[in-house]
């Protein structure tokens, strides 16, 4: 069973580097067969078809994201540094993973009941670590709001219009320069902090 992980994570370590460099759209999985020297049984034995995995980069992505929020953030820090200290976290990987495109693959995967509910459901799973980092916040009296599950979709949600923002200034094939990442990173956190003014206790 361990072998058998290794070599899933292999294909997907395989998929990340040619999505990477040369686009969703134009690798095939021939391609990356053929860049990891395993056979085409091989590789549709882990993954069915293409669609299956793109979601297992997607996954691999969330899941390297999620781990790195839960390990480095502490939610016993005032709320706004808490805020400030998650978009450093979220700008690394935007960095890291922006040639991916991952974009440019999504709109057939959308058409999947099982894709869209996975993806949902790693959707949900940030809304409810940032809802529990409002609630801890909540609990120290620094905010105070009814539904921190709406508080949080909202956050999420306006930062990912921020981010949007960034690219389509840039254009989505030019990774932005450090201009662009520094302005798209401070109009977060500016944000951020009219956000958590907006949620203080009176």
């Amino acid at each position: 069973m361990i072998v058998a992980d290794k070599k899933r994570e292999l294909i997907i370590d395989g998929a990340i580097k040619r999505f990477t460099h040369f686009g969703i759209n134009k690798t095939t999985m021939n391609d990356i067969a053929e860049d990891l020297s395993v056979s085409k049984p091989s590789l549709y034995y882990y993954f069915p078809d293409k669609k299956h995995l793109i979601l297992g980069v997607i996954e691999r992505v969330f899941t390297d994201f999620y781990e790195t929020l839960t390990k480095k953030i502490n939610p016993d820090l005032p709320l706004e540094i808490t805020l400030f200290n998650s978009i450093d976290i979220r700008n690394t990987f935007f960095q890291k993973y922006y040639m991916l495109r991952i974009a440019e693959g999504i709109p057939d995967l959308l058409n999947d009941d099982v894709i869209k509910s996975k993806l949902n459901s790693l959707k949900n799973l940030e809304k409810d670590f940032f809802a529990a980092l409002f609630t801890r916040a909540k609990e120290k009296g620094e905010i105070d709001h009814e539904d921190m599950k709406h508080v949080s979709e909202l956050y999420l949600e306006s930062l990912m219009g921020l981010t949007t923002m960034c690219v389509m200034e840039t254009g989505k094939d030019i990774f932005p320069d450090k201009k662009a990442l520094n302005k798209m990173t401070q109009k977060q956190k500016d944000l951020s902090s009219i956000f958590t003014k907006g949620l203080k206790c009176e």
